[in-house]
């Protein structure tokens, strides 16, 4: 997704979070951190964006976000249910009515079977899961896979809280 039309996104969810009074967190693996400079970039930013934290290793997960390690270790952190625990532990860690939770994979692990790139997300709405898939890349690049990540969660952000 160009820069431009996520820049478009991100304006208008802050314009939607700043009306209803409410703020927003992330919690992000397989991004890398995209999602909080989008947020960061969007108008009025410091009046809805909470921060975010980017949590690659399992040892991260589970300290900041209170990821479960045994499940972790068997999934190597990717999976649906670690996507909702790290949406829920951003909303408690920032503090926020809505948070994001992302982790997959944005190249290829050969050695673990991992051919198809795909990441889990979760949207989490005062605690409460709201969205909770799994999305897949035709992308092969990992700056492309990333970014087709990142446009496509926020805005399926987006379209959640406007409808909330």
């Amino acid at each position: 997704m160009e820069k431009f039309i996520v820049r478009k996104i991100v304006d208008e969810l802050g314009k939607v979070l700043i009306k209803r009074t409410e703020t927003i967190a992330v919690a992000e693996s397989v991004t890398a951190g995209d999602l909080q400079v989008a947020l960061s970039h969007a108008d009025k930013a410091l009046d809805f964006f909470q921060g975010g934290i980017t949590a690659y290793n399992l040892g991260q997960k589970a300290k900041h976000l209170a990821v479960d390690p045994i499940h972790a270790i068997s999934c190597n952190s990717v999976s649906q249910k670690i996507a909702d625990k790290m949406a829920k532990g951003a909303a408690l860690l920032f503090c926020c009515d809505w948070a994001i939770g992302i982790t997959g994979y944005a190249s290829p692990v050969p050695e673990q079977g991992i051919e198809i790139l795909f990441a889990c997300f979760s949207i989490v709405y005062k605690n409460e899961i709201q969205v909770s898939e799994t999305i897949q890349s035709e992308n092969d690049q990992p700056n492309d896979v990333r970014q087709f990540y990142t446009g496509y969660i926020l805005n399926e952000a987006l379209k959640l809280i406007s409808a909330a």
